[in-house]
């Protein structure tokens, strides 16, 4: 069976910034939270947007690998712990965002840190549904999400495969 994502979605820069922005919307009825952390690295973006719209300071990163440039993913692996102070109450009041929730690996781990904590993506495949709290949308399964910092300006052949 091949396990290779089928399909691509391409996110530009203000989609991406109008997904965070409607999710900080959503999590604004989920609070009150006293911090946000960002799984680095690519919730390091909307937790600053989420940030932003939803008046935290306290902004802490968790770096946990489990992509390593290709489409395969290994066990994850924590990297940048989270500070003392703010896992110290098992993530109570505690928000945190990732850009995507794929298989749930990466979730898992940060759910074992802080099991009290709020969990949020902007985008959400079937298979890591269960480990978020709140998302803003789902995508299948077999697609590969390119985001705005994965992506420069080129040609897209259209879907049906011609050459435009």
């Amino acid at each position: 069976m091949n396990d290779a994502p089928q399909r691509s979605f391409q996110v530009s820069w203000d989609q991406f910034h109008r997904d965070a922005r409607a999710l900080a919307w959503r999590l604004a009825e989920a609070g009150p939270f006293t911090a946000v952390v960002g799984i680095a690295r690519g919730g390091l973006v909307p937790a600053a947007i989420v940030a932003r719209e939803l008046d935290l300071r306290v902004v802490e990163s968790i770096s946990v690998m489990s992509y390593d440039h290709t489409v395969q993913q290994g066990p994850p692996k924590i990297i940048k712990a989270i500070a003392p102070e703010i896992a110290a109450g098992q993530g109570a009041g505690v928000l945190v965002v990732d850009d995507l929730v794929d298989t749930g690996a990466t979730a898992r781990v940060v759910r074992e840190l802080l099991p009290k904590a709020h969990v949020a993506t902007i985008y959400a495949k079937p298979l890591g549904r269960p480990y978020v709290d709140s998302f803003m949308t789902e995508v299948s399964q077999d697609t590969w999400i390119y985001f705005p910092w994965d992506l420069g300006l080129a040609f897209q052949a259209p879907i049906a495969g011609g050459k435009g």
